[in-house]
């Protein structure tokens, strides 16, 4: 008898398998909701106004009266660099320029000789007393005196210049502050020897900045700059300011990218976001300090939603749908309905829906979304319960028809917000 009861349950076993356990999982209702896309990262904390401040000339800083952190006024001095080479090249351009007037007064002189000799000598040639040739002869002397008489005005003008040269070189050996602000860095020290911009990019001596008026440089991804819009708003959360939010507003993107890696698996394309800070009263931001940014580039209002980890990908020719696929409200079927419909070759997202005690495969058209939320443009009713977890049921484990079981926990206060 034992050996006949042992056959029977092998065969059942063996022609009508036991059911797989149900997989567990948590639902949470379609419900309309305020839905805002973020664009996040992370940024450093600059001044929208920063001069870099480096010598025109080079040579020895003779006089440094600022150090960093002091505060300055536009026109007060900030370095001085030895004006010797530069008074002497001032000095010998001025005593060229006198030179070159008082060669152009000689020269002048002997136009006005020319010219009145020839005026004498054209009355005797129209009397016939002295030849032609001599007549031409005195002529074209007055025109070379002429043109010799144009050449010193063109030297003394080439020296001019030059003398105006000596006087901006001079100059510009001490260096004043174009902004009201805080010097915020200083490279050289007094004695040291730079070099000047004119010759190349110059040694950056110090730097003046105005921090009345703060903003975050972020690195935007290529994937998601097209949704960063001027304008657009944006919360700023430094880590020197734990409790307080900072707010802030989109004044400039990047239209060339900053690629890091360069044909390498590590590649990075980036855009430059620049983003003015809505300072606090309360608050002292520093160049260089570190934050998280979330710019807000899109709201959609009361809008269908469901928490995005319910929202998954299948491949739509191994899988059937419900008849929902046509994304039209007024078919979305009810609990009863078991039609089914097949799909091209392609991967399409998807939700599951509670009916009973088993789960039916949705596809859906989807919109923006924030941190915890989706939106869903087609596919989906208000109050219908969709799979909101586990992530690793709703990736892999679930399909068309599986069958589950509810898990009641405190899902709804560990959601993200």
């Amino acid at each position: 008898m034992l050996g006949i009861i042992a056959i029977l349950i092998a065969v059942k076993l063996m022609f009508f398998p036991s059911p797989p356990p149900p997989i567990v999982v948590v639902f949470e209702k379609v419900q309309k909701r305020n839905i805002t896309q973020l664009v996040s990262g992370s940024g450093e904390i600059r001044p929208e106004i920063e001069v870099k401040l480096a010598p025109e000339v080079s040579g020895e800083i003779i006089s440094l009266p600022v150090v960093e952190g002091q505060k300055v006024k536009r026109g007060d001095l900030l370095f001085r660099i030895n004006p010797t080479r530069a008074k002497e090249e001032l000095n010998q351009a001025t005593a060229s320029l006198h030179g070159m007037k008082a060669q152009t007064l000689q020269v002048k002189a002997r136009l006005l000789q020319a010219q009145d000799n020839l005026r004498r000598q054209q009355e005797l040639y129209e009397q016939k007393l002295i030849s032609e040739i001599e007549y031409i002869s005195l002529k074209t002397n007055v025109e070379i005196e002429d043109a010799n008489y144009q050449a010193a005005i063109f030297n003394e003008k080439r020296q001019e210049s030059i003398l105006r040269q000596s006087e901006e070189q001079l100059e510009r050996t001490s260096v004043f502050s174009p902004i009201d602000g805080i010097v915020t860095l200083v490279n050289s020290k007094l004695g040291e020897r730079v070099v000047g911009a004119i010759q190349n990019a110059g040694t950056e001596i110090l730097r003046v900045a105005d921090l009345s008026q703060m903003e975050v440089q972020l690195d935007v991804n290529e994937n998601d700059i097209v949704k960063v819009s001027l304008n657009d708003t944006a919360l700023i959360y430094v880590d020197a300011y734990p409790k307080i939010t900072f707010e802030g507003i989109v004044r400039e993107i990047a239209n060339v990218a900053k690629t890091k890696g360069t044909g390498t698996q590590e590649q990075v394309t980036n855009f430059l976001v620049k983003i003015r800070i809505r300072k606090k009263d309360t608050c002292e931001l520093k160049t260089g300090m570190t934050s998280a940014v979330d710019v807000k580039t899109e709201t959609a209002r009361n809008v269908l939603s469901v928490p995005i980890q319910s929202v998954t990908t299948r491949n739509a020719s191994s899988a059937t749908f419900t008849e929902a696929a046509d994304y039209s409200k007024d078919k979305v079927p009810s609990t009863t309905t078991t039609t089914k419909k097949r799909f091209n070759n392609e991967t399409i997202r998807v939700v599951f829906i509670k009916e009973n005690n088993i789960v039916r495969q949705y596809p859906v058209e989807t919109g923006i979304s924030d941190n915890g939320y989706i939106e869903i443009k087609k596919g989906l009713d208000e109050d219908m319960e969709v799979v909101a977890g586990s992530y690793k049921a709703i990736s892999k484990e679930l399909s068309d028809s599986s069958r589950v079981t509810e898990q009641k926990n405190d899902f709804e206060k560990r959601k993200r917000p």
